[in-house]
């Protein structure tokens, strides 16, 4: 007995301590490709420099244009899935019925599993036609298409965090707050929400790297031009969609190769934040309504 027990501690540690080994493994190889392009350009020159041009002669390794258009795509999209996120999610803990909550819960939570190409596909064909159409712009394919498609995408993930948070908000807070005589909207608005805001912000911050992270659906939509964003209204490439297009044609070993993985690191540390943020929030979250762990 003591044998078996034994073999499913074993089995269970090595379990817990692989998908630490992986993300051990990934960071190496980040840090072990990436790092040598900072030594040939520099630290501040890659990331400020306004021009990525890495099959130029000299190749210019700036990612400044990337970077922002990751974040405009971000900042457009969370225009989209917050208020459709959180607003969904209040509809479904306060204003739904049983039946309605089996079916629009499992309906939202659907469209995370449909795959990114499929987006890209509804990006191409349905969204940009029409955004050009009603904008009467040269090109469907550009930042607002990538942050409407993005947003629709990111919105499982902000409505069913948001939801859960509101869940986990104690019975006893709306009983007190009726018991003082508030309304159903003054105890949403004034008890619900503000107890579970933390748990909102985490939902908000992990839709962020949802769309921060996304490769192939931006790939395929945003327009693929590397160059510093003025308006949504203009093609772009955020960091991950330039991995995708060029990791193919980038000879392994040489400076375009290692710039690359330098982007992915630099897109691995912003996520990391994102996610270091989220679960200082959520541990706040926890502690304030009382659940010590």
């Amino acid at each position: 007995m003591k044998i078996k027990e034994k073999l499913y501690e074993y089995i269970f540690t090595i379990l817990a301590f692989s998908s630490l080994l992986f993300l051990l493994g990934i960071i190496i190889v980040l840090f072990k490709e990436g790092l040598p392009v900072f030594n040939m350009v520099g630290v501040k020159n890659f990331i400020l420099g306004k021009s990525w041009y890495p099959t130029y002669d000299p190749p210019l390794y700036g990612i400044l244009p990337l970077i922002l258009a990751s974040f405009w795509i971000t900042i457009g999209a969370m225009f989209v899935c917050v208020p459709l996120g959180i607003g969904s999610a209040l509809y479904i803990h306060e204003l739904a019925g049983k039946k309605e909550k089996m079916v629009l819960k499992p309906l939202i939570e659907i469209l995370s599993a449909i795959p990114s190409i499929v987006f890209g596909f509804f990006g191409m064909v349905i969204v940009a036609p029409f955004l050009q159409n009603l904008l009467k712009i040269p090109t469907g394919l550009c930042g607002l298409t990538a942050s409407v498609v993005l947003g629709i995408m990111a919105i499982p993930v902000v409505s069913s965090i948001a939801e859960d948070a509101l869940n986990y908000v104690p019975r006893s807070f709306k009983e007190a707050s009726y018991a003082l005589g508030a309304n159903r909207w003054q105890t949403l608005i004034k008890v619900v929400i503000p107890a579970a805001g933390s748990g909102i912000s985490t939902s908000i911050i992990l839709g962020m790297s949802r769309i921060v992270g996304e490769t192939m659906t931006v790939l395929m939509v945003s327009g693929g031009a590397a160059v510093i964003p003025k308006s949504f209204l203009e093609p772009i490439r955020p960091m991950t969609s330039t991995i995708a297009a060029e990791m193919g044609e980038a000879v392994m070993g040489s400076p375009h190769y290692n710039a690359l993985f330098a982007i992915g690191l630099v897109l691995f540390l912003i996520t990391m934040v994102f996610n270091v943020v989220a679960e200082l929030i959520s541990r706040k979250y926890r502690l304030k309504l009382g659940l010590n762990r």
